[in-house]
């Protein structure tokens, strides 16, 4: 696949200027039709160690708008990055609609260098790849077009090039005893490469291979390239808007399901309740604050029908934790910024530290609920969100997150009879609104919701828990204890000694 980019292109000095100066007008005419549309841009820069990736990215910058875009050099972890999904920095950078970000360094850099080190096996590699393949889908689905150059250098170019660099004392700094690691090994770096480029080349996000030997070849083909990659985004563009249809599945349940399953008759006496509040919060104050110790961070995640009791349950949790290490989140419908996002950008970006825990109230099963019976999303996606939620979920697990789900259960005729103690109840009346009696309009269908994503997004690593909450004092006692038990068993016998310390 690389000897295609040895055969020798060159642009002579002479011929340089013009088609420099037209790849320039064409670029920044086509960032300027980029710029009104719902179309981002995500150029990234890869290749051989010293192949001028660095100058290729000067030049974009330089041709560019700079208002326009944004450079990210993602090329090793920061502290913070640490403690956190290695996709997390990935999703941050990535650009609104209308944007175009240049990645220098990118989420193919770490597992080629870990391969040739030895750090991770075949096995592992193929793994990374598969989950790269699927996030550059849900990408290019979400309206973000890869750009993907890889610059290549025969190893004799390559060496005779850093070795005139490294003679110059103005461009010497640019060979660095990382450079020399990495060209000793370039035969290995370049089969591997190759492999991952093969393996990651796909119609919605194709590589470009760049013969990176004559620099002004390199900096016409990578800037024409982006060019026509924008042009053909944005009538891809205009064609899937001519053809998407939003419309709302009002699905109707199955007679017997697992919600219908439940005994919502089950309660507990405020006596017990009392006792048992006392105990279960103590043990929710000693096993969160252990998380930091652990090197570990929490997400729980509570969804159900209005007035199903989330926001009560949730103050139990917090009543008893360090207001220094939890947020509460409560989502709504996502502002113009998150709107020019992936959808499960605004979730990524707010992922919890370790130590830390986020409680969301409802979440980015959104999509698949709300969104998808009110008809605001089409129906290809929302059923593809079904995959992309389960592949967030299990990165977030591999990183030592811990991930509790709850569906607050309750019975139509309960939710009507606490709307109505809403309506007439002053200091209440403001948790009801119109929306919810619209909602209400369609209990089946979002009963029928529910049991889908339960059957599509329950699993080992993140389980949902059904919790039957007509009685308050019944769901609020089986949240924590829930939680309690889930965090003694992810966090060992320490948290295990502290809570038996308790009494």
């Amino acid at each position: 696949m690389f000897e295609t980019a040895e055969v020798g292109n060159r642009i002579e000095k002479a011929d340089y200027v013009e088609l420099s100066a037209q790849a320039r007008s064409a670029l920044l005419e086509a960032q300027t039709k980029l710029a009104s549309s719902d179309t981002a841009i995500v150029v990234i820069v890869g290749g051989v160690e010293g192949a001028g990736k660095r100058e290729t990215v000067n030049l974009l910058m330089e041709w560019l708008d700079a208002r326009g875009v944004q450079v990210h050099t993602l090329m090793g972890e920061t502290g913070e990055e640490h403690s956190h999904p290695p996709y997390w920095r990935f999703w941050r950078a990535l650009p609104p609609k209308g944007k175009l970000a240049i990645m220098f360094g990118s989420w193919y850099s770490q597992p080629i260098v870990d391969y040739v080190f030895h750090t991770i096996d075949q096995v592992e590699l193929d793994r990374q790849l598969r989950r790269i393949t699927d996030f550059e889908l849900m990408l290019a689905n979400e309206g973000v077009v890869l750009v993907k150059f890889w610059m290549h250098m025969a190893k004799d170019a390559l060496e005779k090039r850093l070795k005139r660099l490294s003679k110059d004392k103005a461009t010497a700094w640019r060979v660095t005893d990382l450079t020399w690691k990495f060209v000793k090994k370039y035969d290995k770096f370049r089969r591997v490469s190759e492999a991952c480029v093969r393996a990651s080349h796909t119609g919605f996000a194709p590589w470009h291979i760049v013969e990176a030997t004559d620099d002004r070849y390199r900096n016409v083909t990578v800037a024409n390239t982006i060019t026509q990659t924008i042009d053909a985004a944005l009538k891809a563009d205009a064609q899937r808007k001519a053809n998407r249809k939003l419309a709302p599945d009002l699905a109707v349940p199955k007679p017997v399901n697992i919600l219908r399953s439940l005994d919502l008759t089950v309660t507990l006496s405020a006596e017990q309740y009392a006792k048992e509040l006392r105990s279960e919060q103590a043990r929710v104050n000693v096993l969160t604050q252990s998380l930091f110790e652990a090197k570990r961070s929490m997400i729980l995640v509570f969804e159900g029908p209005d007035a199903a009791g989330k926001g009560g349950t949730i103050r139990r949790l917090t009543e008893a934790m360090d207001a220094r290490d939890y947020r509460v989140t409560s989502v709504a419908a996502p502002t113009d910024e998150e709107r020019a996002h992936p959808y499960l950008w605004r979730f990524w970006r707010d992922l919890p530290a370790q130590g830390r825990v986020t409680i969301y109230d409802r979440s980015w099963y959104g999509r698949v609920l709300v969104e998808r019976i009110e008809g605001f999303c089409a129906a290809e996606d929302w059923q593809r969100a079904y995959v992309e939620i389960n592949a967030f979920e299990e990165q977030l697990t591999e990183a030592g997150v811990l991930v509790l789900k709850f569906w607050l259960a309750i019975s139509a005729e309960e939710q009507f009879s606490r709307f109505k103690d809403r309506e007439f109840t002053p200091y209440k009346q403001y948790k009801l609104t119109e929306e919810d009696w619209r909602n209400r309009a369609k209990w089946d269908a979002y009963e029928a919701a529910a049991c889908d994503m339960v059957q599509y997004t329950g699993t080992e690593q993140s389980p949902w828990v059904l919790v039957e909450a007509v009685d308050k004092n019944w769901a609020r006692i089986k949240v924590l204890k829930t939680v309690c038990n889930h965090l003694e068993r992810a966090l060992g016998k320490a948290a295990k000694k502290r809570v038996k310390a308790l009494g």
